[in-house]
């Protein structure tokens, strides 16, 4: 069995995502496969759904989760 994907939230920055995932469209087609990565939390990416440390330039400041 394999182990469960982990997030971690990070301060004023991104999710880390540890593990595979897979991306599904509407249809509920697998689009894209990512294993390690980092997701956009302050909306700034121009790699969206993708984090590309926008955050450190605008100040981001994280609400909720950290």
């Amino acid at each position: 069995m394999s182990e469960n994907t982990k997030m971690y939230v990070k301060p004023n920055g991104s999710i880390h995502v540890i593990g595979t995932v897979d991306f599904i469209d509407a249809e509920g087609l697998v689009i894209r496969t990512e294993t390690n990565f980092k997701l956009c939390r302050c909306g700034h990416s121009k790699n969206q759904p993708f984090c590309d440390h926008s955050h450190r330039e605008h100040g981001f400041q994280g609400l909720g989760l950290s």
